[in-house]
């Protein structure tokens, strides 16, 4: 058996068929059947791993970096359109003035964001370290980032006006004031 063999020559390019050979000459050398049921096992196990070795294979734990540049890079190349398209300010009009149906539709946009992430099995999405014992820290992120790139979108393009509240939209012709 060569353990370790591709480290040992200087060679990184181990790859899955590597492993197969190894474990195939770890099976012909182990005695009892029981060990060797093991070692099958493991090369069961390890061509379910090789079958899922892309990216969508990989177990995602937690949220970092890289999961917020993601999220923010999502965030922005949905948002622009959205923020640009005439069509968000008018549902955004009828909402505002209909607390139930804005609920719903916030409520309607997490139960996708959840299913998306956690439910709709894209990849093997781990919930680590929830806030509170509760709540998962990748839901809060990809909600988080969502939230503050739109707002501030809207904001700096001017679809979102703070200052006033009795306007249905920011460019209508009745801002103009004397």
């Amino acid at each position: 058996m060569t353990v370790g063999a591709a480290g040992d020559d200087g060679d990184e390019t181990a790859d899955m068929g590597d492993l197969f050979d190894e474990l195939q000459e770890l099976e012909a050398l182990v005695v009892s059947d029981a060990a060797r049921e093991q070692v099958r096992e493991t090369m069961r196990v390890a061509m379910a791993a090789s079958a899922a070795a892309s990216p969508f294979g990989r177990v995602i734990r937690g949220f970092d970096r890289g999961d917020l540049a993601e999220a923010l890079l999502g965030s922005v190349l949905f948002g622009i359109p959205m923020a640009v398209e005439g069509g968000t300010q008018e549902v955004g009009t009828f909402l505002a003035p209909r607390p139930t149906y804005l609920v719903a539709t916030l409520l309607f946009a997490v139960g996708l964001v959840i299913g998306i992430i956690y439910v709709a099995d894209f990849q093997d999405v781990r919930v680590h370290r929830p806030i509170f014992g509760v709540i998962p820290r990748r839901l809060v992120g990809v909600l988080g980032v969502s939230l503050l790139t739109a707002t501030f979108l809207l904001t700096v393009w001017g679809r979102i006006d703070w200052e006033r509240r009795d306007s249905p939209s920011p460019t209508s012709p009745s801002r103009s004031s004397p």
